[in-house]
């Protein structure tokens, strides 16, 4: 995987057996986005997720998807969360840590964070279902889980009344954004590392 950092941005390319990747991400952003990737659900969750996080995001993703989508979508979580450490950096003046919750018509999501070195994820998640069109929703944890632990984050993220599947994962992944941005800002009044 190379990795180029340039202020609160980062561009990494990772190309396996399975995938290839090429990757954008400036946190400072304004919700830009361009996702040429072939798995649809996949696309408009991550393209929400920049809308919603602010984050301008750039992906080209291919992979083995004849398969299944299982590592597209885990090799996804890895580059992205690794962004996120890279254009983080040593974290100095951030806020370290975001909550939000968010509706989605029936559904609510709850997602709270700490960008701390500490990859963790508890994923408090049960869909109705266990597809969305053609995507298995389970995929949906190795992401976050290989997000968390490439970004170095504690991550929670609860699922709560959603009797429909898309409403809740699209729950999620705004919630998701919005608790990011607020870890990732900085604050003026933080002086060097939040601990």
């Amino acid at each position: 995987m190379n990795v180029n950092v340039k202020n609160r941005a980062a561009k990494i390319t990772r190309k396996t057996n399975e995938t290839q990747i090429e990757l954008e991400l400036n946190i400072d952003g304004t919700g830009k986005y361009s996702i040429d990737m072939l798995i649809g659900f996949l696309k408009h969750m991550l393209e929400l997720f920049a809308k919603h996080g602010l984050f301008d995001l750039q992906i080209k993703c291919s992979g083995d998807i004849e398969i299944d989508f299982h590592h597209t979508v885990e090799d996804l979580g890895i580059v992205l969360g690794a962004a996120f450490k890279q254009a983080l950096s040593d974290m100095r003046g951030i806020k370290r840590y975001g909550f939000f919750i968010l509706p989605m018509d029936e559904a609510i999501a709850e997602v709270s964070l700490d960008i701390c070195n500490r990859s963790i994820l508890v994923y408090n998640v049960n869909l109705p279902g266990e597809k969305i069109a053609n995507f298995d929703v389970e995929l949906f944890r190795e992401f976050f889980e290989k997000f968390a632990l490439n970004a170095g984050i504690t991550l929670h993220i609860n699922l709560r009344n959603a009797n429909n599947a898309h409403h809740g994962i699209e729950a999620i992944f705004k919630c998701f954004a919005k608790a990011l941005d607020i870890a990732t800002q900085y604050d003026s009044r933080i002086q060097g590392l939040n601990t």
